[in-house]
């Protein structure tokens, strides 16, 4: 189900709880938002969404990435970007990693480690910051 777009800095400046097998409705609304939205998004947190969870989808490959619990392992390579938010009007510089480690789980609640560069990993960052109550 597509989800109207929470706008409001204080309810994302709220960190999220931890996903559990209760939000998985929650976490296919999140990837059919975002999946209606692609035209000027590439990632979402479901507090975008309002739902308070650690949970997170990317757009990756042509297809949507959706990572439950998310934490950032490693970084490196710290770059000066520009980003834009779904949820805020305008664009603000902000600092990222060009590579991460990031410990996530699957929608079956899975563990898995994985590495990413360049665009992908800034997305990432850019949600794992939503689940973490910081906005850009």
């Amino acid at each position: 189900m597509i989800r109207p777009v929470v706008r409001d800095p204080i309810r994302l400046g709220v960190p999220s709880a931890p996903a559990t097998f209760a939000d998985l409705p929650a976490a296919q609304d999140l990837r059919d938002t975002l999946n209606a939205n692609r035209a000027h998004c590439v990632g979402m947190a479901a507090n975008m969404i309002g739902v308070n969870k650690r949970i997170i989808a990317i757009a990756c490959g042509g297809e949507v990435l959706l990572m439950l619990n998310p934490v950032l392992l490693a970084k490196k390579g710290v770059y000066q970007t520009t980003e834009g938010c779904l949820s805020l009007p305008g664009q603000r510089t902000t600092a990222r990693y060009r590579e991460i480690t990031v410990r996530f789980q699957d929608t079956r609640f899975v563990w898995h480690t994985r590495a990413f560069s360049g665009f992908p990993a800034q997305i990432i960052q850019h949600e794992i910051d939503h689940c973490n109550g910081v906005l850009i």
